[in-house]
C-alpha cells in the first residue's frame, strides 16, 4: 500500500475495516446471527415493501372509489403518500409496516428504545425516493437505515 493508504481490508473471520473479525452479518451491529433480533434478508425486506405499495395502491382506489385516474400522474402521487403515510405511521407506532409485520420483520433503532416518530419520518422519506433502499452496506442494511441507524431484523 502506499500513498497515506490504511489497511482496512478483511480480517482473518472476514472482518472489515474496524480490526475486529465478523463471522456474519449484524455482527459488528450487535445483533444475533440468527433468530429474533438478527438482520433480516434482502428477499423479506423487498417483499415487505411489494406488500407494502400493493396496500397502498388498494386503499387509494378504494378511497378514490375506482376512478378512472389509475395511472395517471396524480393517482401515482396519491398512491406514494398513502404508502409514506402508512410506513410512517405503522413504523413509528408499532416498529414496522403492514407488510414487515406480515413477514414478521420489525425496524430496530440502534442506540435507543424505540425509533420514534422523527427518525421513522426520515427513513421513510428516503425510502420513497426509492434509490436509498438499493444502496446497501456490508450487513445488507440500506442507505436510510444507516442514516437513521436503524436495521431491519426479524422480529
Amino acid at each position: 500500500m502506499g500513498g497515506g493508504e490504511t489497511s482496512r481490508g478483511r480480517g482473518a473471520a472476514g472482518g472489515y475495516g474496524t480490526g475486529m473479525s465478523e463471522t456474519y452479518r449484524g455482527e459488528r451491529l450487535g445483533l444475533p446471527e440468527q433468530g429474533p433480533g438478527s438482520l433480516a434478508g434482502f428477499g423479506h425486506r423487498l417483499a415487505a415493501l411489494f406488500v407494502d405499495w400493493a396496500a397502498a395502491n388498494l386503499v387509494t382506489i378504494l378511497f378514490t372509489h375506482g376512478s378512472p385516474a389509475y395511472g395517471t400522474p396524480d393517482f401515482s402521487w396519491l398512491v406514494l403518500g398513502v404508502f409514506g403515510l402508512e410506513v410512517w405511521t405503522l413504523t413509528w407506532l408499532t416498529g414496522s409496516s403492514f407488510g414487515q409485520r406480515l413477514l414478521r420483520l420489525r425496524v430496530t433503532s440502534l442506540d435507543v428504545r424505540s425509533v420514534g416518530p422523527v427518525r421513522a419520518l426520515v427513513r421513510t422519506l428516503l425510502i420513497c425516493l426509492a434509490v436509498p433502499p438499493l444502496i446497501v452496506d456490508r450487513n445488507g442494511r440500506g442507505l436510510h437505515d444507516r442514516i437513521g441507524n436503524t436495521a431491519v431484523v426479524r422480529a
